[in-house]
């Protein structure tokens, strides 16, 4: 599935996945880039990201955190498909309509087929989400 960089609007240099249904219409769109070495991933929170309690749907969250596990391990998946076979979180606050949702990282390990990330999310610098997860590498990107 090919990227696409983000040309205009607030995510222009930003890259996304527009053919991913799901990651891109439906719960997102979430973009990422590659800052000091490191994968960011942000979106803005809209109306159909939040619960009846006007604040963004935990599964939104969580949705967002297992994108970024993989834009985290960027450099350790080398243009590797992978799955995420493992996901752990926490909610610590919730995010409003508005808000920059943004997710950081670390890769802990990465080995042959496995890579372990842990990272955290925030909306306008509170954090809201922990999150840590394994990705299993299945094979080179054509």
């Amino acid at each position: 599935m090919p990227a696409t960089i983000e040309t205009t609007g607030e995510f222009a240099g930003w890259t996304t996945w527009k053919d991913e249904p799901f990651e891109h219409e439906t719960a997102g769109p979430f973009y990422y880039r590659v800052e000091d070495g490191k994968g960011v991933s942000a979106f803005r929170a809209a109306r159909k990201h939040m619960n009846g309690a006007g604040v963004i749907h935990g599964g939104c969250l969580m949705t967002f955190a297992d994108f970024a596990l993989f834009a985290i391990a960027h450099e350790a998946m080398a243009g590797s498909y992978g799955l995420t076979v493992a996901f752990t979180s926490e909610f610590l606050d919730g995010a409003r309509e508005g808000e920059l949702v943004e997710a950081r990282g670390e890769t802990l390990r990465a080995g042959g087929s496995l890579v372990f990330v842990r990272g955290i999310v925030t909306s306008d610098g509170r954090p809201c989400l922990n999150f840590s997860g394994t990705i299993k590498k299945l094979r080179k990107q054509p």
